[in-house]
């Protein structure tokens, strides 16, 4: 059966792929992993996309997998991609969804403004709990602050460049919900004409968030493609 790793975005973890690990545990051996930081696992570490393709460097050695398929939500489609630029042969094919790449000071300064832990505490307490609850027993406001340094780290210098993705001599998929509000079609596009083997997807009624994407869908997107 193939072998397909399942990469969370930021502010996120493994667990938020239960419904559709179950929904694809039929066509694909299916694996998960928190990042340094997220989910529980402890970190002392800035978070960095090299730290992140380490982690999942390290996992793919300790589970024996020389080669496997891998989906990449959001941040986890950066990973994937950096990973398959820096160490070709380590993953067949890869599928994105929601990945964000175009990055510039602007931006992460867009972005960043929407990570602050007090105001989230106050305006959306139920979002709160929610990452308080994903993360514990780690500090969910650190988990949040160590994300925005990421950021504007990536809009300061992207940690993937041209050169990196006409490296990347695999098949990839990058899809995207037509209603995410986070991610452009043309950063997508510019990516997708970047990449040897790609193919560009718009799902309709997507959005970004990955619990307001419907499982299913999901599930047979993937299966269809890989």
């Amino acid at each position: 059966m193939k072998q397909l790793l399942v990469l969370h975005g930021a502010l996120g973890a493994q667990q938020q792929f239960e419904e559709l690990k179950n929904l694809i545990g039929n066509a694909f051996t299916v694996h998960t992993l928190n990042f340094e930081g997220h989910g529980g696992r402890a970190s002392n570490e800035p978070f960095s996309m090299d730290l992140f393709v380490q982690n999942v460097r390290d996992y793919l050695r300790e589970n024996n997998l020389s080669s496997c398929a891998v989906f990449g939500y959001s941040m986890g489609g950066y990973v994937a991609l950096k990973l398959a630029a820096q160490f070709p042969g380590t993953i067949t094919e890869i599928v994105t969804l929601g990945t964000k790449f175009g990055w510039s000071p602007e931006i992460a300064l867009k972005e960043t403004a929407m990570l602050n832990p007090e105001k989230i505490e106050e305006k959306v307490p139920k979002f709160a709990a929610a990452l308080a609850q994903l993360h514990a027993p780690l500090d969910w406001k650190e988990v949040m602050h160590k994300t925005a340094k990421l950021m504007r780290e990536l809009g300061d210098q992207p940690a993937l460049t041209t050169a990196d993705f006409q490296a990347i001599d695999i098949p990839v998929t990058l899809l995207l919900g037509s209603e995410d509000v986070m991610v452009t079609v043309e950063e997508t596009m510019v990516v997708q004409h970047q990449l040897p083997h790609a193919r560009f997807e718009q799902v309709e009624g997507w959005q970004h968030p990955i619990e307001r994407v419907n499982k299913e869908e999901l599930a047979k997107k993937l299966t269809a493609i890989l």
